[in-house]
């Protein structure tokens, strides 16, 4: 039986703290999961949910973007996407009595994991200027009072329209027509404040913005570099992977500050030899410091370059461009600097390199501990220029492999939500609807909340998502988002955003993927792309939370009619009633997917062309991959200061709270924690149990204080320390970017620990 959701916040001031763990999944996975999804869904309900998840006929996992192999389990699910669904498919209800009974102002004061716990939402609130408290509007009230500021703006560019990665591909496509009818390309998104800087980089070097590996070629690999990540908790399902190929032979790097389980060992629950003993994964782990990346890839392609044979030069003359400056540079990768800027030994980089030189198919895979520094993108293209050197672009077994976050945040980009589109999509769309879009380019996530900020967007629209919670500088976001005459939240849950308002919100319900979504085309399904470029459908089955919930594709058809009018000539009707015709345009717009409708049709989807992987070929600006010469960074760190990286519990998915727990980090019932190496904290004076606040330091002179955490020795990299968001997204400034991509350097935040009034 279900049980009811939390009545107040839980305690978080006291967490307790035991040893680390040395392995991730097992049995101790299975219990967890099948826990949480009966508090949530009851017994009954869990299994006929949790036997869908990924499968063929059935739905796509609302958490991460992993993808799934040809050859399903029956129980086709980790435990953090068991998780996800059974906070979607909770038998909770938020309906307007509870809305009656907390006013905003109480909202604000409770945590993410409360609001979270409450449950679906179940029809569509208002709150009117002045008003403490939502109340309950009819759709087309509300479709009506977003009308009224959007026609009132002196400027479509005052209106942003933000995107979740769990928007589906037809429900993107709708979102950034309507954006672009309406007239603006202010079209961020959470990509924005994650993999941006993977895209900027490959695009520039490789000519697609996306990896270039499939499942199968880590299960060819000779050897997997696993980068700034860390798979046990992000995405679960990659240890399997990662298990097939290091039982086809392969070996593996992990370069990473922190030590984590899943790297360690993986007790695959689907046999009975991984429930008891488990695979260890990584052969070598290099515990780089924060920021030490760009180093020490640097300086294994100076090593490289002096190893007689070792370089793929038939590759490199055929195929790149660049090669001569890019050798200069790597030549000149001093030893002393690299191990200043990794803190490693000089012993693990040469046997890195003798793993390097052992393989002849290599994939490099990395996620946030990568794209969130000022130098993210030159980072990413020196791994670029690794790959190249050998010769591991475009050959089975090997490639760059950007690991997703969120499960449809690469196919939202791929439908067209980006501020800075590419002309091509633009003329498709043209071309193909009728109308003028516009060109010049529009915000992204932090130049929206600057626009907020400073007055400049007065309408915020977000379709999915927590953008207040996901946000760096969290008080400047939350002020700029008070600014805003309105504020829009497309939801299944609540969030901590439609507590931080602006003048007017609204908070739309919609549908979630395991529901059946019913039009008047008859029963409709979505589609998804993995993060390597698969694209499959999701059929939901559940009965929907409520009657009064409307899917994403159907909201955005019915407010593009009532804001555009008769002078769109976009059949946005038809749109609602059939997603097939929605496909059918996408078709006609975005390369890969002519025959949309056909493809999809087949059992597991199929994957979209990538150039580079398919056929070597580089559609670069100078038609060739590209080799880089960036110079070397490292962040610098004063003395009697750390090196801050924000990141998630175990019992997280993004700004999502499942649990108060992060077991594999022995961390209990609590989450304002900051893990220190032991020898940093007794250093600066704090025991372990010791309380600190985190404050920031910053170009900008001001203070960004994180009150009251529990400091956890730990053995983090020397003069580093990782603590969890959104917690510490109020000590990453708004202007602390990477370079090119404006991605928040949420994982290079300067603090000092001062003693806490806890203590």
């Amino acid at each position: 039986m279900a049980s009811k959701p939390p009545k107040g916040d839980p305690v978080q001031d006291a967490p307790r703290v035991a040893p680390a763990q040395h392995a991730a999944a097992g049995l101790p996975a299975i219990g967890h999961t099948l826990r949480i999804a009966q508090r949530q869904m009851g017994v009954r309900r869990t299994a006929l949910t949790l036997l869908r998840v990924n499968q063929k006929d059935g739905f796509d996992c609302p958490g991460c973007a992993w993808p799934e192999p040809d050859h399903r389990h029956r129980a086709e699910f980790c435990e953090n996407g068991a998780k996800a669904v059974a906070e979607e498919a909770t038998l909770r209800r938020v309906t307007p009595e509870f809305f009656a009974a907390h006013p905003v102002a109480d909202l604000a004061t409770r945590s993410g994991y409360w609001l979270g716990q409450q449950g679906r939402l179940t029809g569509p609130m208002y709150l009117a200027e002045g008003a403490e408290r939502y109340e309950p509007v009819s759709w087309e009230r509300a479709f009506d009072i977003v009308a009224e500021e959007l026609t009132a703006l002196d400027s479509p560019d005052e209106a942003v329209f933000y995107t979740s990665g769990r928007t589906s591909n037809e429900a993107a496509f709708l979102y950034q027509l309507f954006a672009r009818e309406l007239g603006t390309n202010n079209l961020p998104d959470c990509s924005n404040m994650c993999h941006e800087s993977s895209g900027s980089a490959l695009t520039e070097t490789l000519g697609v913005g996306k990896g270039s590996v499939l499942l199968d070629d880590l299960h060819q690999s000779d050897l997997i570099i696993v980068a700034g990540q860390n798979p046990g908790t992000n995405h679960p399902r990659m240890l399997s992977a990662l298990e097939k190929a290091k039982n086809n032979g392969a070996r593996i790097i992990t370069v990473n500050p922190l030590p984590e389980a899943g790297m360690e060992r993986f007790k695959n629950p689907q046999t009975p030899q991984g429930m008891l003993k488990g695979t260890a994964l990584t052969d070598l782990f290099l515990q780089v410091r924060i920021g030490g990346d760009q180093a020490l890839f640097r300086l294994l392609n100076k090593l490289i370059l002096q190893t007689e044979g070792a370089v793929d030069k038939d590759f490199i003359d055929a195929h790149t461009h660049g090669y001569e400056e890019f050798a200069a540079a790597a030549r000149d990768a001093d030893w002393d600097e690299t191990l200043k800027a990794t803190g490693l030994e000089r012993a693990s980089v040469e046997e890195a390199l003798r793993m390097v030189l052992a393989s002849r198919r290599t994939v490099v895979c990395w996620a946030m501990g990568l794209t969130q520094h000022k130098h993210s993108v030159p980072t990413i293209r020196e791994v670029v220029n690794f790959l190249l050197l050998r010769g591991n672009i475009g050959r089975p077994g090997a490639g760059v492999c950007p690991v997703r976050g969120h499960s449809n945040v690469q196919g939202d980009r791929t439908m067209g939500i980006f501020e800075r589109p590419a002309p091509a999509f633009l003329d498709a769309l043209e071309k193909e609807f009728g109308f003028a879009p516009p060109r010049h380019h529009g915000l992204d996530v932090v130049r929206a909340i600057r626009a907020l900020r400073d007055g400049e967007a007065k309408v915020f629209f977000a379709m999915g998502g927590n953008f207040v919670s996901a946000s760096p500088d969290t008080e400047v976001t939350e002020a700029a988002m008070r600014r805003a005459r309105l504020t829009v939240h497309v939801s299944t849950k609540l969030n901590r955003s439609h507590a931080v308002t602006g003048a007017r919100a609204l908070i739309l319900p919609t549908l979630g993927r395991t529901e059946r979504d019913v039009q008047g085309g008859g029963e409709q399904f979505v589609t998804v792309e993995d993060s390597m470029g698969m694209v499959h459908a999701s059929r939901g089955r559940l009965e929907p939370a409520s009657a009064e919930l409307l899917s994403e594709p159907a909201i955005v058809c019915r407010l593009a009619r009532r804001v555009l009018g008769e002078a769109s000539r976009t059949p946005w009707e038809e749109f609602e009633k059939d997603y097939a015709a929605v496909r059918d345009r996408i078709a006609r717009v975005v390369p890969g997917f002519e025959d949309f409708n056909a493809k999809v049709a087949t059992p597991g989807g199929f994957a979209l062309p990538h150039a580079p992987r398919d056929e070597r070929r580089f559609p670069t600006a100078t038609g060739k991959a590209n080799f880089t010469a960036a110079p070397v960074e490292f962040p610098a760190v004063p003395e009697g200061r750390l090196l801050l990286q924000t990141l998630r519990s175990h019992d997280q998915y993004n700004t999502t709270i499942y649990g108060l727990d992060d077991r594999y980090r022995g961390i209990r019932n609590g989450r304002r924690v900051v893990l220190v190496n032991p020898d940093d904290a007794l250093a600066l004076g704090f025991a372990d149990g010791a309380y600190a606040d985190l404050v920031g330091e910053w170009r900008d002179g001001v203070e960004r204080r994180a009150p009251g955490f529990r400091v956890v020795h730990y053995p983090t990299a020397r003069g580093c320390a990782a603590a969890y968001y959104p917690e510490t997204n109020v000590l990453v400034p708004l202007d602390a970017t990477a370079d090119t991509s404006n991605t928040p350097a949420s994982k290079s935040v300067v603090v000092r620990l001062e003693q806490s009034a806890i203590d």
